[in-house]
Formats: C-alpha cells, sequence, structure tokens
C-alpha cells in the first residue's frame, strides 16, 4: 500500500512539474525552438546575406549560427536536414547540377536578389568586346581567365564556355578575394586581365569593369534563392516569411557589400546596414511579430 502511495505521489509531482514548466514556457515565450543555422559560400554577396540575416534574426531573439563552407555540402546539408538555410542559391541554372541532385528534398523560400548574371568581365580599357574576339588575342591575356573555385557554377560556365567558343584559354583556380586581388594590380597597372564576374558583387562598384558579350548565351542569368531544408516553414514559420520578403536592389547590396568589405568584421557592417534600414529589414518579418517585438521593448 505505501509502495502504491509513494509511485502516486511521484506521479502527480511529476504531472505538475510538467504542467508548471509548460505554463511558465506559455507565458514567457520560452520553448520555442530560436535556434536557425545558415551556411554560406565565401562569396561576397553570399557572405553579405548571411551576415544581415543574422543580425536582422539575433534582433528578433534567435540564436544563429552561420557556417561558411562549399556550396556543394551546402545542398547536401540542407537536403539531409542538418542546417536550415542558404541565401545564395544561384538558381535556375547556375546551380542547376546541385538542384536536380537535391532539389526534390529542399524548400525555396524567397529571392535575396532577383537579377544575377554571370560572364568574362573585363577592365573597361580593354579594346575587346566579346568572348568570340579572344583567341585573337590570347597571348595579350597569356592564355588565361583567373576564376574562383571549382565547386562554383561560374567555374563550370567557365569551362562550358571555353569548349563553345573553342578558346586558347586556361582557366586559372583561385579564391574570389584571390581573383579581386589580381583585377586590382591588374588595374592600377592598366594591363590586360580576363576574370570570371558576376553581378551582385562589389567589384562592380569598385572597378570600371565590363562583361565580353556572350553571343552563344553560355553565360546564363539566375536569381539568388534562398533555400532551406524540408518542412523549415512548419518548424519556423516567422523566420520563412522573413526569408520570402527578404530582397535587395543591387545599390542596397552594394552599400551592405561595401561595408562589409571595408571593415574589420562582417557583423560590424552588416549592423550598421541593419541599423540604418531598420525600418525596411523590420518590414520583412510578420506583423504580428513585429507587434509582439515593439511590445516588449
Amino acid at each position: 500500500m505505501m509502495k502504491s502511495k509513494t509511485i502516486l505521489s511521484l506521479l502527480l509531482i511529476s504531472l505538475f512539474a510538467l504542467n508548471f514548466t509548460a505554463c511558465n514556457q506559455n507565458a514567457e515565450g520560452e520553448g520555442e525552438n530560436k535556434d536557425i543555422s545558415i551556411l554560406y559560400p565565401n562569396w561576397a554577396e553570399g557572405v553579405a546575406f548571411t551576415h544581415l540575416a543574422k543580425v536582422a534574426l539575433e534582433e528578433h531573439g534567435y540564436n544563429v549560427k552561420i557556417t561558411p563552407i562549399e556550396p556543394g555540402p551546402i545542398y547536401a546539408s540542407l537536403a539531409k536536414g542538418d542546417a536550415d538555410l542558404f541565401f545564395d542559391a544561384w538558381l535556375p541554372n547556375t546551380h542547376a547540377a546541385y538542384w536536380e541532385k537535391y532539389g526534390n528534398d529542399i524548400d525555396k523560400l524567397g529571392e535575396a536578389f532577383s537579377n544575377g548574371t554571370t560572364g568574362l568581365v573585363v577592365p573597361a580599357y580593354v579594346e575587346q568586346n566579346s568572348i568570340s574576339e579572344l583567341n585573337e588575342h590570347a597571348d595579350k591575356f597569356e592564355n588565361k581567365i583567373i576564376g574562383i573555385g571549382s565547386g562554383a557554377g561560374i567555374h563550370t560556365n567557365t569551362e562550358k564556355t571555353i569548349e563553345a567558343y573553342e578558346l586558347d584559354f586556361e582557366q586559372i583556380t583561385s579564391s574570389g578575394s584571390a581573383m579581386i586581388a589580381s583585377l586590382e594590380k591588374a588595374v592600377k597597372s592598366e594591363e590586360p586581365i580576363i576574370i570570371t564576374g558576376w553581378k551582385p558583387h562589389y567589384m562592380w562598384a569598385e572597378f570600371d569593369i565590363k562583361y565580353l558579350e556572350d553571343p552563344k548565351a553560355v553565360y546564363p542569368k539566375d536569381v539568388c534563392a534562398i533555400l532551406s531544408r524540408k518542412d523549415f516553414s512548419n518548424d519556423q514559420p516567422e523566420v520563412a516569411e522573413f526569408c520570402g520578403n527578404f530582397n535587395l536592389s543591387e545599390d542596397l547590396l552594394y552599400d551592405l557589400m561595401g561595408r562589409i568589405k571595408n571593415g574589420s568584421d562582417p557583423l560590424t557592417g552588416a549592423k550598421a546596414f541593419y541599423t540604418d534600414n531598420k525600418a525596411m529589414v523590420d518590414a520583412w518579418y510578420p506583423a504580428a511579430v513585429e507587434e509582439n517585438v515593439e511590445a516588449t521593448e
């Protein structure tokens, strides 16, 4: 009999504790999963999108972990549900191979930037205006096209371009920062150079450069899509709506990228941009969330 009473008492205590915890969580808004993980490639616009999202989400009470890795592992991680978000997916074309492999297990939430372009880029003082002119002047460029990492879609499309135009050129793989350093060095000396370029990128704000015409249309147009793991919208509906509204114009994105590039820490630049554009960024949140935030301030 005593044993039965003891067991009953323990059960009642446990039920009370669970009920108290649940009520306390509901009353104080705790218990909701506020952890968000974002993966990003080390590309200028990807760094910018990701750090702005981190600043904005943390301002609204989320715990945001950001991790820089290559695009292939990003898609694989989202498909497996090991991460939540990716703000810089070049779709539907440049990352088509990744989407074909992983797209069935990934959701698209929005577009961080809606007018993405890629191609071969030269300083404005270079006389050539088309990819079709390059073979006649290959020696001038030392038969080199300075590119970025082999995991990037633009690297693959540049290899297709070399084949399509039968170019007597080799694509030199490097990092994005190394490629820009090569461009800066060439511009200072007014030397010819070809790089793999894209918009959006702060290079367009800092250098007088141009795309080479692509008459065979090898380089596609894309959006910088925001992707998530499956069921993220159900788990985090407010954040999913934020991502659906997240979108930057070219001028605003260059402003953001410039602040990040010129600062000692990307978060410092992103915070400064957020402060100056708070009304716009906060308007990406659901109205109900905004009302709750204002009520607690």
